[in-house]
């Protein structure tokens, strides 16, 4: 899109797979004018449908400078694609670095010893794929959900990753739509999915129960249960309640999945998990002694609870790996999984939650 899209017009490049747009695009169904007359709003161009808001709402996928780089950002994009749906996409430098690297062994540090300390998950991203490299699509919308595309052993995935440094990774209901479109997009062209996990679960508000996270959620969980491309889940950290569950896990389609040592995999953290369970145990002791057994408490629950060893040993995870290991064991992964197929029934399609 490089200039003004309005009106019934707007309804065809919204349903393309992909819109680009650059920094001078606008995009909206009424105007202005027509908003002042039939509304009394008052609202400018830019502010009611200028690329950047656009692209922050979720319309957009990109927003390009000028023509030049939006036409540079679409021929990278194509190149993690195939030529249609029938084929594969390319496979480019295969069998690069095929042991560990110093860069994989910064991964072995790169999580915060206290459970509440924020990281950039952009800096797992880009150890644990081919040559350091990450093209995001809607990097403007839903900043707590990461979307994009990589390569592992030279062949294109679609990447899924909870941002910690966004409301701490938590999934709502902006983010369920980003996640949801980019999950069909992979499985429309037959690129595997991998799931890099650090999540609290559901983002709790009545703002966002009013805006549809249930219904905007199920549409998350219903494009993963759909799919039927390889599934690779890496647990990094956190993994509770429906974020465990809509971020690749094992019961709902994952196929291959890994937790670092640093994992915590429960149907809910351990500051919540004693305030709703221990409740009488801690209103029986005095007021200067709670906090104490509070935290004592939270720390046993982490220890023999949240551990990735008991996901291990119930099946939910297949393995407990070294973070420093991640990179090759994808690449072990999505070539166990390189000729799944899976067969759909009689049915047409199916109903998504809309």
């Amino acid at each position: 899109m490089l200039g003004k899209c309005a009106a019934g017009a707007v309804y065809a490049p919204i349903n393309t797979d992909v819109l680009i747009a650059t920094e001078s695009a606008y995009m909206f169904v009424t105007g202005p004018d027509i908003i002042r007359e039939t509304t009394g709003e008052e609202v400018t161009l830019e502010e009611l449908g200028g690329a950047f808001n656009q692209a922050e709402n979720g319309n957009i996928h990109h927003v390009a400078p000028d023509e030049r780089a939006a036409f540079e950002w679409a021929r990278k994009y194509l190149s993690y694609m195939p030529s249609n749906c029938f084929e594969q996409p390319p496979v480019v430098n295969p069998g690069l670095e095929p042991e560990l690297t110093d860069s994989d062994r910064e991964l072995d540090a790169i999580i915060p010893d206290s459970d509440r300390a924020g990281y950039d998950m952009y800096d797992v991203l880009l150890r644990i794929f081919d040559d350091g490299e990450f093209h995001e699509v809607g990097d403007a919308a839903a900043r707590n959900m990461i979307t994009g595309f990589a390569r592992v052993d030279g062949r294109s995935v679609g990447v899924v990753a909870n941002q910690p440094l966004v409301h701490s990774g938590a999934i709502d209901a902006r983010c369920s739509d980003k996640a949801a479109h980019f999950i069909r997009l992979c499985d429309a062209f037959k690129i595997p999915l991998v799931f890099v996990v650090d999540t609290p679960g559901v983002l709790p508000g009545v703002e966002e129960e009013k805006i549809g996270v249930i219904k905007r959620g199920g549409r998350f969980f219903y494009a993963v249960v759909e799919a039927t491309v390889p599934i690779v889940t890496v647990v990094v950290r956190k993994a509770y309640g429906g974020g465990y569950a809509v971020m690749g896990c094992k019961q709902l389609g994952g196929d291959i999945n890994l937790a670092w040592p640093t994992a915590r995999i429960a149907v809910m953290g351990g500051e919540a998990a004693v305030g709703l369970t221990q409740r009488r145990q801690l209103a029986a002791v005095s007021d200067e002694e709670r906090p104490v057994l509070r935290q004592q408490m939270i720390d046993f629950y982490n220890a023999t609870v949240a551990t990735p060893w008991i996901a291990a040993e119930r099946g939910y995870i297949d393995a407990v790996i070294e973070p420093s290991q991640t990179r090759l064991e994808i690449r072990k992964a999505l070539r166990l999984l390189r000729d799944k197929t899976v067969t759909h029934g009689p049915r047409k399609h199916h109903l998504m939650p809309l």
